[in-house]
């Protein structure tokens, strides 16, 4: 049972891969967690979605705001691309500079079909993460990071 459970937490990791939600630095984070921490992975990732959680939040606001402030927007985005770099999440960090170029543009019609859609991604790798870190808890500690195939 334990063995299969292992596999589950292991093909759960490679769909979030394959389904392109992370890159390669999630699995630097997870290189770097050990039997001295060995929620190193889940702890950063829950500090990332609440400093995300925060950024998204603030341009919410600045959005909702007249006239834009498109250099605020984009320094929020700015940050939020890079937090998502910190993490790997691939899928959200992708969406940072389409919004980016609209602020640049002064277009408020973009910034706001970009932002919808960063969003979108963010909610759902955060499930997606949470469904996986709360498998990967009930499997226990795990083994050492490896790159899924």
């Amino acid at each position: 049972m334990e063995r299969n459970m292992h596999k589950q937490v292991a093909i759960m990791k490679k769909s979030l891969f394959d389904q392109g939600y992370l890159d390669e630095q999630f699995m630097e984070l997870e290189e770097l967690q050990d039997d001295a921490n060995p929620n190193f992975v889940e702890e950063v990732v829950a500090l990332y979605f609440k400093d995300s959680a925060r950024l998204i939040n603030n341009i919410e606001q600045a959005l909702g705001r007249s006239p834009l402030d498109f250099n605020r927007l984009d320094g929020y985005m700015h940050q939020l691309k890079s937090s998502s770099t910190s993490i790997g999440a691939s899928k959200v960090k992708a969406e940072c500079p389409l919004f980016r170029e609209f602020c640049r543009a002064g277009n408020a019609d973009g910034c706001l079909r970009s932002f919808q859609q960063l969003k979108k991604e963010h909610a759902t790798l955060r499930k997606k993460l949470e469904n996986y870190f709360q498998l990967a808890r009930q499997v226990g500690p795990r083994e050492t990071a490896c790159r899924p195939k």
